[in-house]
This record gives C-alpha cells, structure tokens and sequence, in this order.
C-alpha cells in the first residue's frame, strides 16, 4: 500500500492567468460580495438607521400620532426600508442583490421626494421625518446612504452576472406556439 501524498493547493503557475474567463460561480479576484469587506460597513449603518428609525417612529406613533401623522408613518416606512435594505445588503446571490437595489432606490427617491416637498410646503410636515430637509437632522446621511449602497451594488455586480449568466434563460414563446392568428 502506497504512503498517502499530501493535497496542496494550485500554486501561481498552476492558477489561470489573469483575463481569462473564471469558472461559473467564482467570482473575479478583484471583485468582492455584497455582505464582505466595506458592505459590512454599510450593513451596519443600515442597522443603525434601522433601528433609531423604527425607535424614532414607534414612540411617535404610539405617544403624538395625531399631531402629523404622515410624517411620522413616513419615517415608520423609512425604518422598513432601512430594515429590508440591510438585509438585502446581506444576502448573498440574486435575490439579495435585487432587493437591496430595491430599497436603495426606493430611499433615494424618498428621500429626494421628502426632502424636496419638506423644503416646498413645510406646512405638510409640522414634525420632522427621518427624510425630511434631505436627512438634515440625521447629517445628511439618509441622502448619502443609498448613494453609497447604489455604488456598492454596482461595484459588486459581477454576483448578478455570474448567476444569470450560469443559468439557462428560458424561452417566453412555446414551441407549439405560434405568432399570427390561429389557422382556420
């Protein structure tokens, strides 16, 4: 019976060279996941947003609901998305991605919308929201987060790419189907 040889890894001239195309489900070297690296940062601040939005909300809704009630069920549905981002932002693969895409475009609209009819007609905002004056009470940075998580999903795309490019598309049109009217 043979001595068992040790397993090693590929060294450098074993690896394929840079350019070429890495196997399906391997990311590129250079490029990381959504959930690694600076996105945990970015995780951790949605958290963070997520919960002084939500604190924020919940004890307004519960102690002075009815002295601006849009403002506060504006910042209630800030926390979700804050909540639902964050965790989008921390699933791995297409699902993750697309939700986080969601909600950091849903944030960005929100707050630009908010922010700009706050400034408009403050009389419709008699308290402030979390996105009210562009994120002014929180420092602006409910107008830079989903900047920052836009920008983080498209540096980190090639996840997206990789699983719609390993799965096969499916065809819309059967092939019993046909496009003109039925034959009579």
């Amino acid at each position: 019976m043979a001595d068992p040889q040790p397993t090693e890894r590929p060294g450098p001239a074993e690896r394929p060279p840079a350019g070429r195309p890495q196997p399906a489900g391997r990311p590129p070297a250079d490029r990381t996941r959504t959930n690694s690296g600076p996105g945990r940062l970015l995780i951790a601040v949605y958290l963070l947003f997520a919960i002084a939005a939500t604190s924020r909300a919940g004890l307004q809704i519960a102690t002075r609901f009815e002295a601006a009630p849009m403002a506060y069920l504006l910042s209630a549905f800030a926390a979700a998305v804050y909540i639902v981002a964050a965790v989008g932002l921390g699933r791995a693969g297409r699902t993750g991605r697309l939700i986080a895409l969601a909600c950091c475009t849903v944030e960005l609209v929100g707050v630009v919308g908010v922010g700009a009819v706050s400034q408009a007609r403050p009389e419709l905002f008699p308290d402030e929201t979390v996105w009210s004056g562009f994120g002014s009470g929180y420092g602006y940075i409910p107008l830079v987060l989903p900047v920052l998580g836009l920008l983080w999903l498209w540096r980190t795309r090639h996840d997206l790419d990789l699983a719609a490019a390993s799965r096969p598309r499916p065809s819309r049109v059967a092939p019993d189907q046909s496009f003109g009217p039925p034959a009579t």
